[in-house]
């Protein structure tokens, strides 16, 4: 009878063991308060880095406007330079007589009005 009552006990620990069912609950390492803030986070460093690249993309377009308006004010200023050598190379008496007598006119000295500058 030893026999038969040892193997009435294996029966029930084993059939008790098959009856209960041990439920795993999956926690995450992360509570949905953490993975909220994780999201703000992210969000937060993406909208920073695209006014970063904004703001780079127009400091380099003023940067390049303002290159291009210093080029072009170097230009006029050797034409306004030109010019100004040509206006002193023109009105030279020798020039403005020359340019008289093509016209005909003629130096009379009693017709001869004195400017002074002021």
């Amino acid at each position: 009878m030893a026999n038969s009552a040892r193997q009435y006990r294996e029966y029930q620990t084993t059939e008790k063991v098959k009856k209960v069912k041990v439920v795993k609950h999956r926690t995450s390492t992360f509570t949905p308060g953490e993975k909220l803030i994780a999201m703000l986070f992210v969000a937060f460093i993406c909208f920073a880095s695209l006014q970063i690249i904004t703001a780079q993309a127009e400091i380099y377009s003023t940067n390049k406007d303002i290159q291009d308006l210093e080029t072009t004010i170097v230009n006029q200023q050797t034409v306004n330079h030109d010019l100004s050598i040509q206006v002193s190379q023109m009105s030279t008496y020798e020039r403005v007589w020359e340019k008289a007598k093509e016209l005909g006119l003629t130096l009379d000295e009693t017709n001869v009005k004195v400017v002074q500058q002021p």
